[in-house]
């Protein structure tokens, strides 16, 4: 029986990915894995991460990859802080937004796990996805010349009378 490598995998808006799960399926194709996803979020923000874990949970599942979930403290290093056992997980990673969108990169996070947990620390970078443009409404039709003249003329009127 092969060893069975555990992950913590740190992430909120990332968690479902498809940058973050197909690094870890990638991760799978060395060994068997076991993920535990840590959210760390703020209490407003929970109904949605655990949407969002719970859809990372399913699609792990659907690749025969163990995995549980966990909600953690808004403060990514706090959260990390009462998650970390040095016994249980043998690897972490931490997904971020790319620079420049990703909060988390501006405080070093990833640097700050590997001081923290002294384990080696993957960084998976997800860019930040926008909604697509909606089709640009057509200009409104024009009005005559003569209607836009005589309208004008009617409100230039207007305030002179007042």
């Amino acid at each position: 029986m092969a060893f069975t490598t555990h992950l913590l995998v740190v992430a909120n808006r990332t968690v479902d990915s498809p940058e973050l799960l197909d690094a870890l399926r990638l991760r799978a194709e060395a060994g068997p894995i076991h993920v535990t996803m840590l959210a760390p979020c703020a209490y407003a923000e929970r109904t949605e991460a655990q949407r969002r874990l719970q859809r990372a949970a399913a699609t792990l599942e659907g690749a025969g990859i163990a995995s549980e979930a966990m909600l953690g403290d808004a403060d990514p290093i706090v959260a990390v802080q009462e998650a970390w056992h040095p016994g249980r997980y043998d690897e972490v990673v931490v997904s971020t937004l790319a620079v420049g969108a990703s909060r988390w990169l501006q405080i070093d996070l990833p640097h700050r796990v590997a001081r923290l947990t002294d384990c080696q620390v993957r960084h998976v970078s997800v860019p930040e996805h926008r909604p697509a443009p909606s089709r640009p409404q057509p200009p409104p039709e024009r009005r005559p010349m003569l209607e836009r003249v005589a309208s004008l003329m009617r409100s230039g009127t207007r305030s002179g009378a007042t």
